[in-house]
């Protein structure tokens, strides 16, 4: 990545900056604006986050907002309530408080002086959701936003739920949520007060997993910010980004789909990271990219980014399975709008031979996977940095029911969702079922290409779940992930399907057996032609950035990723070793942090109630003589009938105890 210094204006920084809200409440911001604004005033960009602008999203700061900044406009990143440097309390995620606020923020930003009166959204996960309700609550001096990585669909598709079916990340998210909610403001910016902001903090934000466990369907608590509850309500301009080996890239095609206001969609093959230095690359110039969006929408030039096709995707080429790859293959391909009249759906049959372009006869075939199945499956939430991509297959196969094509003897592009029809009936009143589409290559490897799950008693609704009647058939039609894939001569379209998918999701309250109904069993693939016009398009310009942020690294980051099983038992465990190191920001006099967390989970191959959860965090903040540090567990497990969570918060002064609380809860399953 280039670093850039000579910018074409100086530029300046407002150091902890705070916005007051109306009800007393003080939001931290950091803001780097040309020097000259208040004489020439500009746009504003706004990042709003609760992941603290002093150490915790620094280093990805430094790199991009200077950047805006030194083309024209002010860059203002700001601490959400209850977070980083900013008072009060933050009390859930996406709650209309936050909403509220962020209108204040704006109405704030756009009376500045060095404000031109039109202002912009950017933001990544957390930042991309809020920049899209924000959009939706239609403040009148927001014309564009930039949402990467991020969801319309708060239930349906985020880290809750996928399928009705409950996403480990659920608890293993709500465990960050968890600790980051321990940490302090910095005393240099609020003297003596930094205690009492500390300690509210500690008091009152509470355990967030047993509201998230107590919403099971997707009841008015996920329809609260999600915006395809109505998509009219964005009127500003809209650029959805995402990638292939993120959660969130499904979102890009449905507000492309649906969004009446001015939008582009652009996915590469990257992780949960912005593209100008997300891993797989190939990484792009983002920033030049995102400039044209902005010049486009709050400065009134024309760019040609509009003249341009509305989605563009980088088609991933057929490669071996790893958990980590620097970079994908492919090419970058386009189409004008989305959804495309050129994608045609290639039907295939399941057939006791395998996918089969003939139907096949009247077969049963019955299947009862391992609980253990979905070892290979990687994170749901990859950030390309560590090993954490889906591995080989091939060690899922004899827990799963396969259905393979014959060798391809030509080149297979798709673009777009897959989908699977099954006709099934069970043994049990609740069951689950995940569905990969992976290519066997030509030596064997079996590399996953999407994946899709769906608790069946959300067969009909994710809001009113029905139970199944045992041995009763029915029908179902499972969307997969969108994808951009070429499957290569010579390899194989295989389809898998299992019970379990651990530890991607939380597996069914007893262990099930479906029998599949062969005659009712499709899968559809969305068959992309190639196109001349996909060799004509514009190269991106290559990564650019600021520069990097001032910090001396006492010790390294580091982390680890196993997964052992117990020869007698069967027990199979992963555990995720995460240690941040320890980090000095030069900027902030000597404010030094250091982080860690280890995830366990484990289970039984036979026995879905022996599912365990139990992840730590240690957070340590440290200036001179001065400490902060805390210690946050949480333990999930389960019964049929019910999840039972324990947690514990310690917080410590120094070495002295602080705040303690403890957490026994345990809450009823519905249809999960």
């Amino acid at each position: 990545m280039k670093t850039v210094t000579n910018f074409p204006r100086k530029t300046t920084v407002i150091e902890g900056e705070f916005i007051p809200l109306s009800d007393g409440v003080k939001l931290a911001s950091k803001i780097w604006l040309p020097e000259d604004a208040h004489d020439d005033p500009v746009p504003a960009i706004i990042e709003y986050l609760p992941y603290r602008y002093q150490e915790g999203t620094a280093d990805r700061d430094a790199l991009t907002h200077p950047y805006f900044a030194g083309h024209g406009y002010a860059s203002v990143r700001v601490d959400m309530r209850g977070t980083g440097n900013s008072t009060g309390v933050l009390l859930g995620e996406y709650l209309k408080q936050e909403q509220d606020d962020a209108l204040e923020v704006i109405d704030w930003v756009t009376a500045q002086a060095w404000c031109s009166g039109t202002v912009g959204i950017i933001g990544i996960s957390w930042g991309g959701f809020n920049g899209l309700q924000i959009a939706a609550r239609q403040p009148e001096a927001l014309k564009a936003i930039v949402t990467i990585c991020s969801t319309d669909d708060r239930y349906a598709d985020d880290i809750h739920f996928m399928g009705g079916a409950m996403l480990l990340d659920n608890i293993a998210w709500s465990t960050y949520m968890f600790s980051i909610n321990t940490t302090p403001p910095d005393p240099l910016l609020h003297g003596d007060a930094w205690r009492d902001i500390w300690h509210d903090r500690l008091k009152g934000s509470g355990l967030w997993l047993t509201n998230w466990l107590e919403h099971q369907q997707r009841d008015e608590f996920y329809q609260h910010g999600s915006v395809c509850e109505n998509y009219d309500d964005i009127n500003c301009a809209v650029y959805a980004v995402g990638g292939w080996a993120d959660g969130y890239s499904n979102s890009i095609f449905r507000l492309l789909s649906n969004l009446q206001a001015p939008s582009k969609g652009l996915i590469g093959p990257w992780a949960h990271k912005y593209p100008h230095f997300a891993g797989p690359g190939p990484a792009i110039g983002f920033l030049q990219e995102c400039l044209r969006w902005w010049d486009q929408w709050l400065k009134g030039e024309e760019t040609g980014i509009m003249d341009e096709p509305q989605l563009r995707c980088w088609m991933q080429d057929s490669v071996h399975p790893q958990t980590h790859y620097d970079n994908r293959p492919g090419r970058w391909v386009a189409e004008d709008q989305w959804s495309s009249e050129i994608i045609d759906g290639r039907l295939y049959y399941l057939t006791r031979n395998g996918l089969s372009e003939q139907p096949g006869g009247e077969h049963v075939m019955r299947m009862s996977s391992p609980e253990t199945v979905g070892r290979a499956s990687g994170l749901w939430c990859p950030h390309g940095v560590d090993p954490d991509l889906a591995g080989d297959q091939r060690v899922e196969a004899g827990g799963s029911v396969n259905f393979d094509s014959d060798e391809l003897s030509e080149e297979h592009e798709i673009l777009g969702a897959p989908v699977v029809e099954l006709k099934f009936n069970s043994d049990q009143r609740n069951a689950l079922v995940a569905v990969c589409l992976n290519e066997v290559l030509s030596d064997g490897a079996v590399t996953r290409i999407t994946y899709g799950i769906l608790n069946l008693t959300h067969r009909n609704s994710h809001l009113n779940p029905e139970h199944l009647i045992p041995e009763e058939d029915c029908s179902v039609s499972i969307q997969l992930n969108e994808i951009g894939h070429k499957f290569a001569v010579g390899s194989k379209i295989r389809l898998s399907l299992t019970t379990a998918y651990w530890p991607t999701v939380w597996p069914s309250p007893i262990k099930t057996q479906l029998s599949l109904l062969l005659t009712g069993c499709t899968l559809s693939l969305p068959i992309r032609p190639p196109k001349e016009s996909d060799g004509e398009l514009a190269a991106f310009a290559g990564p650019e950035s600021a520069p990097a942020l001032n910090k001396t690294v006492q010790s390294e980051p580091n982390s680890e990723f196993t997964v052992t099983e117990n020869v007698e038992t069967g027990e199979l465990t992963r555990r995720n070793w995460f240690d941040e190191g320890v980090i000095v920001y030069d900027d902030y006099q000597g404010w030094t942090v250091a982080s860690t967390h280890e995830e366990v989970f484990s289970i039984l191959p036979d026995d879905p109630c022996s599912a365990m959860c139990d992840i730590t965090w240690t957070e340590r903040y440290s200036r001179g003589d001065w400490e902060v540090s805390s210690r946050t567990n949480t333990v999930v497990t389960s019964t049929p009938t019910h999840f039972h969570l324990k947690a514990k918060l310690e917080a410590w002064e120094g070495s002295e105890l602080a705040h303690e609380q403890t957490w026994v809860q345990k809450v009823k399953r519905k249809f999960v």
